[in-house]
């Protein structure tokens, strides 16, 4: 028996977040074992929590959707690392390092508020997206490359594509044929008032097993480092997950050092013990 974690994350209200399962203590598990454990739990992801093999790093995750592994996703960083401290970890240094396939990933406790934050790892694929892209990804969402404002590969390890809309209510009324979405796809656009900036929805291929991701640290570091501190102000909150009824918040600040820090609060909704 393993011990285990499902921690809600991105939202200060219990289960309207995004929920992470977590595994301790898992060096022992096989690839089978890890890939079935996470095809049974049906969440967007599930991580395991190994002993690390990099220096500085205070422990290593493995990450998996209902269809395979991830280098790199950010509420699963943010709620891993949640499960880790309230297991009794204590980091090294300064801040958690994780150690995942996308390298060292930094945490960081936010100044009054508690919430962890992550450093945004560097960008695997970045710049503009041809046309015929834009195309075929907005076909599927009911939109048209007229619709989009801009657009750029905001690719930190799940493949995503950002495009920016006029508005927050165009983001929310977008209703998508889920079965012909080709490419992780991100959806930006700007909330005339109030305390989101704007609201985000994430659509997913049906080979990843997830439809549309409630809440996406991912995708909102990649759409950060490309609009912070330009387009949008240098620190925001992202509304996600309305749609489908969830109140997803996501704490984005650039700092002075051009870090992009994505953060979150995160909640443990369930512990005990698994058997694999």
């Amino acid at each position: 028996m393993l011990p285990f974690r499902q921690v809600d994350v991105f939202s200060d209200e219990r289960f309207f977040g995004n929920p992470v399962a977590v595994v301790h203590d898992a060096d022992k598990l096989t690839d089978d074992e890890l890939a079935g454990f996470a095809r049974w739990t049906n969440l967007s992801e599930t991580t395991f929590l190994l002993t690390p093999t990099l220096p500085g790093a205070d422990y290593r995750l493995r990450i998996f959707t209902p269809a395979g592994e991830l280098p790199f996703a950010g509420h699963p960083t943010i709620g891993s690392a949640h499960a880790w401290l309230e297991a009794g970890g204590v980091p090294r240094g300064e801040h958690v390092v994780q150690e995942c396939a996308a390298g060292l990933v930094p945490l960081r406790r936010a100044a009054g508020s508690g919430r962890l934050a992550f450093a945004a790892p560097p960008l695997l694929r970045g710049g503009p997206v041809d046309d015929d892209l834009i195309a075929r990804l907005t076909a599927p969402l009911g939109l048209t490359p007229a619709d989009v404002i801009g657009a750029r590969w905001c690719d930190n390890g799940p493949g995503w594509v950002g495009l920016r809309l006029a508005s927050a209510r165009q983001v929310l009324d977008v209703r998508p044929d889920f079965a012909a979405i080709e490419q992780p796809t991100g959806l930006i656009g700007r909330h005339p008032a109030g305390p989101c900036a704007v609201e985000v929805r994430a659509f997913c291929p049906p080979s990843l097993g997830i439809t549309e991701d409630p809440v996406t640290g991912s995708l909102n570091a990649a759409l950060a480092q490309w609009l912070a501190g330009d387009v949008l102000p240098s620190s925001y909150v992202a509304a996600q997950g309305t749609v489908l009824g969830r109140r997803g918040r996501v704490h984005v600040e650039r700092a002075a050092d051009s870090t992009v820090w994505v953060g979150g609060d995160a909640h443990t909704t369930v512990s005990g013990t698994v058997s694999i």
